[in-house]
């Protein structure tokens, strides 16, 4: 009886893994058949690095590049937010907070994760936006900008990705053999170079896995990002204006969409989901070059 369970439960967990497979696969699948077709007759080289994006026009347009660095700007100004201050936070829960603070700390960290991305939006919209607003009015800096922005995508989508580089950061510095840090402070380390000299280099595989992580979560983002970026398809470097992510694209017009220009709506996922590959098989790659 015990052999028939143990092969029964391995027969659910074989056919819960299969499950996983096609669902990537279907997904896939479904992608490149609906996006391929839509790339082959606007031309790659005009899809990806046409700026101009006009589906109602005569002939229409269908160049992606503002949006491609759309989410590659918002996703940058998000690890630049996001990384530093949700590492450090990971090492002060991890390394030098009170129990009695962490009871409370942790929690919190864990809260952000179940805030509902449109309430993230409608935060950026009444508190972020107005701020840079204000910073670049005339009587400020005279920068100028409506608020939807760069800049306040890039911050609230920082404060978003903080709870997974925090609670996957502290995780991995916590798995870190205790010996690494007592062998530091026997050679004459203070605390704080041992944390950062040992145990924080001894995480670095975890703490990579937490920034991809945050990559991921950044750049699928959407709600949020439409509500305080902008969404403005154009070819911009100022921070303080307003910009289109692929996502976003996405979003807004897959609802009237037609023919060709819903085509090349889901191309536009197609160029997503390879990105967010392209990410993954960076970590994997650097992560098998630092374990030899």
């Amino acid at each position: 009886m015990k052999e028939l369970r143990e092969k029964l439960m391995h027969g659910v967990f074989f056919a819960c893994a299969l499950a996983s497979i096609l669902a990537v696969a279907l997904i896939c699948v479904f992608l490149f058949a609906n996006g391929v077709p839509a790339m082959r007759e606007i031309g790659l080289l005009d899809f990806l690095l046409g700026t101009k994006w006009s589906p109602t026009n005569v002939p229409p347009s269908f160049g992606i590049l503002p949006m491609i660095l759309g989410s590659v700007y918002i996703t940058a100004g998000a690890i630049l937010v996001g990384v530093p201050i949700g590492l450090l936070t990971a090492i002060f829960m991890a390394f030098y907070c009170p129990k009695r603070m962490y009871g409370v700390l942790k929690p919190c960290t864990e809260l952000l994760a179940g805030i509902p991305s449109i309430v993230y939006g409608f935060f950026g919209m009444v508190v972020i936006v107005p701020l840079i607003r204000w910073f670049g009015s005339r009587d400020v800096t005279g920068l100028g900008g409506s608020g939807s922005s760069i800049l306040a995508a890039s911050i609230l989508l920082g404060i978003m990705i903080l709870p997974t580089i925090i609670g996957v950061s502290e995780a991995a510095l916590r798995a870190v053999p205790g010996s690494y840090y007592e062998g530091a402070v026997a050679l004459g380390a203070s605390h704080e170079r041992a944390v950062f000299a040992v145990m924080l280099p001894a995480a670095k595989s975890g703490v990579l896995a937490a920034v991809v992580l945050g990559i991921g979560r950044a750049i699928g983002e959407t709600m949020a990002v439409i509500m305080v970026a902008g969404n403005q398809a154009r070819l911009t470097g100022n921070i303080l204006k307003g910009i289109r992510t692929m996502t976003a694209n996405i979003v807004m017009e897959m609802g009237y969409a037609t023919d060709l220009h819903r085509e090349a709506l889901i191309a536009t996922g197609v160029v997503l989901f390879v990105f967010i590959l392209l990410i993954n098989l960076s970590f994997s790659v650097l992560k098998r070059r630092k374990n030899t």
